[in-house]
């Protein structure tokens, strides 16, 4: 026997203390800033910046293209996930690219000797009021609602398409968009080149929709950001997204894992997206996942804290979300590196972004939250006089049977369930979620008097609180009007 290491007795009796967000309170301190003057902005990959540190959840009852245009005009980001097939969830993702742009390059087109119908089925397929209409790649027309409003389906698109288009150079800028289409009454100004080809198309919407999202998250071309959840097992999917999204999520439950390293190890290489890497819970898993990993562009930690998640009681192995953060930030900090965190499960409250943030982290995935929102996919139903909305881990029975029967690199390497299934209180829009998360997680930066995330980091204070502590902090020894005496 080792005299070196301890014994099983001093393992158990110095076990480290994995604590998680009930545990801590915030110290207010010393401030100089108004909850009105923090700055929330957040690097949410080393490659892209957010205006909100909200991630939606890679869930099939949490992000789909809906959840993800919405949440990045709103300045956060959505991960789509990969509960379906490829085909599927590339189209989800071209949809968020396509929602809006200061210049679509990925322009539906129809040919002049389409019949309407057809037309009409790709304007219904794309959500899209117009096409331009293209021969051997140059610009002979567009078709417009009015154009098909009174056409026979039969007609051949060339013969009621508007052939006198007013056009662009491909360098115009959105100023000068702006008023061009004003001057023409259009809602479309189809980019071309010098021999007519088809570049590009600036639309009334795109301009507009700019303006009412000022704070949405885009890309270099003003497109909306979009992640993608993957299996780095899974390079076909894998590649296929990576031609659409900004961003791919590793999507796996424990990624310290040798086989899942090596695997993502060869993928990145081949990805030009930005490449997330979880989930994982210890300082260990930090360093050997960064040091063995070419290129990382975020972290994805906590592994046992969601809602629905049931790992940590069926397994007893799990690492709470803020301890598995502090980890990780810790970890980088020996490595010299500024990659950001992702905390990953258990978020509840503002309070639990801001104590996340304190921990290290750059964003928080949220799942149990937004899934009470309008925009998510969950099936709304009423119960007893309320409304709530279906939500259920990705390790649940049902979920996982639908991942095996779509995906072939999801065979099942667990027998057991780590998930459950069930509903969430529907709450509404998810712009007035966004709103309340942001006001209150500005409210707590303003107690720790950190006026933006980096600041936060090393300004924020933290005590323990009691478990009869914790319950002082709510609201008690009153009877609430919806919730009964406390």
């Amino acid at each position: 026997m080792d005299s070196g290491k301890p014994s099983i007795t001093e393992r158990f009796a110095k076990a480290q203390h994995a604590f998680t967000f009930r545990d801590f309170i915030l110290l207010p301190g010393l401030t100089e800033v108004d909850p009105s003057e923090v700055d929330i902005e957040t690097r949410v990959t080393t490659d892209n910046v957010i205006r909100v540190p909200f991630v939606s959840s890679p869930m099939d009852t949490v992000t789909e293209d809906e959840m993800a245009i919405t949440l990045a005009r709103l300045g956060g980001l959505g991960v789509i996930h990969r509960n379906c097939s490829t085909e599927e969830q590339v189209e989800m993702a071209k949809k968020v690219k396509r929602a809006e742009s200061l210049v679509i390059r990925d322009v539906v087109t129809a040919e002049p000797g389409y019949a309407v119908r057809e037309a009409l089925a790709l304007m219904r397929k794309y959500e899209i009021s117009g096409l331009p209409v293209v021969k051997e790649g140059k610009l002979v027309g567009i078709l417009t609602g009015r154009d098909v409003r009174f056409a026979n389906e039969d007609d051949l698109v060339g013969n009621v398409m508007t052939k006198k288009v007013v056009t662009a150079h491909d360098n115009i800028t959105l100023e000068q968009a702006r008023e061009l289409m004003h001057e023409h009454r259009i809602e479309k100004l189809p980019l071309v080149d010098e021999s007519g080809k088809l570049k590009g198309l600036i639309t009334f919407k795109d301009i507009s929709l700019r303006g009412k999202y000022p704070n949405a998250s885009r890309d270099k071309v003003g497109r909306l950001l979009c992640a993608a959840a993957a299996s780095p097992f899974d390079e076909e999917r894998c590649m296929r997204l990576d031609k659409v999204v900004d961003i791919i999520v590793f999507d796996v439950a424990h990624f310290h894992n040798k086989k899942v390293i090596d695997a993502a190890r060869r993928l990145v290489k081949k990805l030009s997206a930005n490449v997330v890497i979880g989930n994982i819970g210890t300082r260990q898993a930090a360093l050997d996942v960064v040091s063995s990993i070419e290129r990382v562009n975020a972290l994805r930690a906590g592994i046992g804290s969601g809602s629905i998640c049931i790992t940590t009681e069926i397994t007893k192995a799990g690492a709470p979300t803020l301890f598995a953060v502090a980890q990780a930030f810790d970890a980088l900090k020996e490595l010299g590196s500024d990659i950001p965190i992702w905390a990953d499960g258990g978020i509840t409250s503002p309070g639990d972004v801001a104590l996340a943030l304190a921990a290290g982290s750059s964003a928080v995935c949220i799942g149990n939250l937004f899934a009470r929102t309008r925009e998510s996919p969950g099936s709304l139903v009423a119960i007893g006089g309320q409304y709530y909305k279906a939500y259920r881990g990705m390790g649940s029975p049902s979920a996982m049977e639908k991942r095996h029967a779509i995906d072939r690199y999801a065979s099942p390497s667990k027998g057991i369930a780590e998930g459950v299934e069930g509903y969430v209180p529907y709450k509404g829009d998810l712009a007035t979620m966004v709103n309340e998360l942001s006001q209150g997680l500005k409210a707590s930066m303003g107690y720790m008097g950190a006026k933006n995330i980096r600041e936060a980091w090393t300004k924020a204070q933290v005590a323990w609180v009691s478990e009869l502590g914790a319950t002082e902090t709510k609201a008690h020894d009153v009877i609430l009007p919806t919730r009964g005496p406390t």
